[in-house]
């Protein structure tokens, strides 16, 4: 039989996640361009991108762009940038989408697709994005952990998620999406409650993202060290709060438990919040504890330990 025809596919946003996410898809063949800044592209035009995976170390040869208008062709977008820059790229990179093309958000978070609709009319898919990558020089990226991706559609205030799917081929869109990642070797499922799976990630930031940055160190010393692990144990739970407060059904989940098992699991993995504090630059803090302490403002539910975290990684930030 036939294989099937890969789609073409743009990454904007050539940090950790868009280089390991996309440099899979391109090693098993899929035709990629990376976009991002000249730093990296340039190493990677010169040598190929080099991926230090948990079980190769590879340079592979993909195309790349310091420009926004290489993602014209693309069928597939995969949005990578940091949540700072959600807005002012989708504003630049919608006059360059294909009317039928498919953007992916792969990003911390949990309102990207809500900002992209807003900002610029587009109808992005939200990703939940679990792995442990960190750019360590230019055009190298060196994955410590797991690797996998969760899609769904997001409820509107009259569609649920079940309708939503079946507008427009939503169903088939989302089961092209898994077979896509899968054929590369990337673990994807398809989630009936996207919204769930996307707070559950963010409440696992709010666990590690602060506490690595501001103690220098890996995940599972957090959750094996007494003090730290209370004080993650603190920010999940009020977290959790707020989430439940806004509507968010997570069924019987134990978020603790969750957390304590993903610091085991991705042992040596620190932050992306403590790489961008590593490197003088702008966290995302504010779409993490920042967003639980806002959400939580709003909807009467008390954050101290989030609220002390991100100010605390706010200063840092300034000093750095």
């Amino acid at each position: 039989m036939q294989e099937q025809e890969w789609p073409r596919i743009a990454v904007v946003g050539a940090g950790a996640v868009g280089c390991y996410f996309g440099g899979l898809l391109a090693r098993a063949g899929a035709p990629v361009t990376l976009i991002g800044r000249a730093l990296h592209v340039e190493a990677i035009n010169r040598a190929g991108l080099f991926l230090d995976g948990l079980h190769f170390q590879e340079r592979i040869p993909v195309s790349t762009s310091t420009e926004i208008a290489a993602a014209r062709d693309a069928e597939i977008v995969l949005l990578c940038v940091k949540t700072l820059d959600t807005e002012e790229t989708a504003k630049t990179l919608a006059p360059q989408l294909a009317p039928d093309a498919l953007l992916l958000s792969l990003q911390n978070g949990v309102d990207n697709v809500e900002r992209i609709r807003k900002t610029a009319g587009i109808d992005a898919i939200p990703a939940v994005v679990y792995v442990a990558a960190a750019m360590t020089a230019p055009g190298c990226v060196k994955h410590t952990g797991r690797g996998d991706l969760i899609v769904g559609y997001l409820p509107t205030p009259t569609l649920s998620p079940r309708q939503r799917r079946g507008e427009s081929g939503g169903e088939a869109k989302l089961l092209r999406l898994r077979d896509m990642f899968r054929r590369a070797g990337i673990p994807c499922v398809v989630s009936e409650n996207i919204e769930a799976e996307l707070w559950s990630k963010m409440i696992m930031n709010c666990a590690f993202n602060a506490i690595s940055a501001l103690a220098r160190a890996k995940y599972v010393r957090i959750v094996r060290h007494p003090e730290s692990r209370k004080v993650m144990t603190k920010a999940v739970e009020e977290a959790v709060a707020v989430a439940r407060a806004a509507g968010v059904r997570f069924g019987d989940v134990d978020h603790v438990d969750a957390a304590v098992k993903l610091g085991e699991a991705m042992a040596d993995a620190t932050s992306s919040t403590a790489q961008d504090i590593a490197r003088g630059k702008r966290t995302e803090i504010d779409s993490l504890n920042g967003f639980v302490v806002r959400r939580g403002a709003e909807l009467s539910v008390p954050t101290p330990v989030n609220q002390t975290l991100h100010g605390l990684v706010k200063l840092l930030e300034e000093t750095a």
